[in-house]
């Protein structure tokens, strides 16, 4: 059986909604296990031997570990093709994949400079233009995933889930810790509406106990 470790509201959100497709598709359960990194839990030992990055997710399978979303993605889409994870056509699960490493490697990395600022500056003053000019990039790349969710018919590749769509929703949650406004991004704020009833969404969705509810407006 599959293990996710996975933190609430994190980016291992992604792989926790393929496994949720995979179980809706095949029946096959999987076992989540929560890292609370509040408390230190992914710098633990423990959780070092599986990832030195001390970070989520971890996908352990009989004992071995992956790491890093487009490797655990693409794992699980070669390994249960009918899950949909990723289209089937070669041409087009490439594209795919090409867009899932920029999200993954281009739009989370800027989010970073927006919630860890101290990763990138010491004093305040600079870590308030990191986050000034990171804030304005990231729009730029919610602006670039509502092109590419202009047609979601009505998911971004078309019936079925995929962890784009699970990816999609992380991003714009993040947002609203930076003060971006999902009503701002009409198309996108109404394809997420979709996405979050679907039922493999739903599912990791309710364990997690997260929303869409992270902007809050000035008083």
């Amino acid at each position: 059986m599959h293990k996710l470790f996975f933190a609430p509201g994190a980016c291992s959100f992604v792989p926790h909604v393929a496994l949720e497709v995979i179980k809706a598709a095949t029946g096959e359960d999987f076992e989540p296990a929560m890292v609370r990194l509040h408390k230190g839990e992914h710098r633990t030992p423990e959780y070092l031997a599986m990832n030195p990055n001390a970070q989520v997710p971890v996908l352990s399978v009989d004992g071995r570990t992956l790491v890093q979303i487009p490797t655990i993605v693409d794992y699980l889409d070669r390994r249960c093709p009918g899950a949909h994870l990723l289209p089937s056509d070669p041409w087009e699960r490439a594209q795919a994949m090409s867009i899932l490493a920029w999200m993954n490697n281009t739009v989370h990395p800027t989010f970073t400079h927006i919630f860890k600022t101290e990763y990138f500056a010491e004093d305040d003053a600079a870590k308030a233009e990191v986050r000034r000019v990171a804030v304005g990039q990231y729009r730029n790349h919610l602006e670039r995933i509502q092109g590419y969710i202009a047609t979601a018919n009505p998911y971004w590749f078309g019936t079925n889930v995929t962890v784009h769509d699970a990816y999609a929703f992380t991003f714009m949650r993040w947002g609203g810790y930076a003060g971006i406004d999902p009503e701002g991004y009409p198309a996108y704020k109404a394809y997420l509406d979709r996405v979050v009833t679907a039922a493999p969404v739903a599912a990791a969705l309710a364990r997690e106990r997260i929303a869409l509810d992270t902007f809050k407006k000035a008083a």
